[in-house]
């Protein structure tokens, strides 16, 4: 799910979660705190940003807004408690939250059913009960694929919210 802006001021002054690693800058997962943007004449956008961790300041350029959208979006809860996470957690935040459905589980889906109908068909030789066994098979192998899908989602924001929660005074237990 990707965030766009209308404006490259609307990104002055906010934090932004870091999706796609700047060589020699800043790497994916990072919190920047976005100083000061300007609109250049040929549509590109310059940014003046500020990693939070390091308290670094760089310059980059982007061909267009949507460019910068792709690079960096607004994420309040990461950006609330950058401080209790380390960066793998974060990478991993936002490899969970880039995941869909359709990058994820239909690749997997179609390969299980390429498998699932291959063996089948080999087997059984074309028989009635190799088509009855295949269907069964690749609903079951949808269903299953997508339960993980969601249940390992689940259970992974759960763990870093938990983690911002004992670290806070929520009071909040989440297991």
């Amino acid at each position: 799910m990707t965030y766009m802006l209308n404006d490259i001021e609307e990104a002055i002054d906010r934090k932004f979660l870091v999706t796609k690693t700047l060589s020699n800058q800043v790497q994916a997962g990072t919190i920047v705190h976005i100083m000061d943007a300007l609109s250049n004449k040929d549509g590109s956008v310059t940014v003046y940003y500020r990693i939070t961790y390091t308290k670094q300041d760089y310059t980059v350029k982007f061909d267009n807004v949507r460019q910068f959208c792709k690079w960096a979006r607004p994420d309040n809860f990461i950006a609330r408690h950058y401080e209790s996470f380390n960066l793998k957690e974060i990478q991993r935040y936002v490899k969970l939250k880039d995941r869909t459905f359709t990058s994820f589980c239909l690749p997997l889906i179609l390969f299980a059913v390429a498998v699932i109908w291959a063996v089948c068909l080999l087997v059984f030789k074309r028989d009635t009960f190799a088509y009855i066994l295949g269907t069964v098979l690749t609903v079951a192998a949808a269903v299953l694929i997508t339960f993980t899908y969601r249940s390992s989602r689940q259970k992974e924001l759960v763990k870093l919210y938990s983690k911002v929660s004992a670290n806070s005074n929520w009071r909040v237990n989440f297991k």
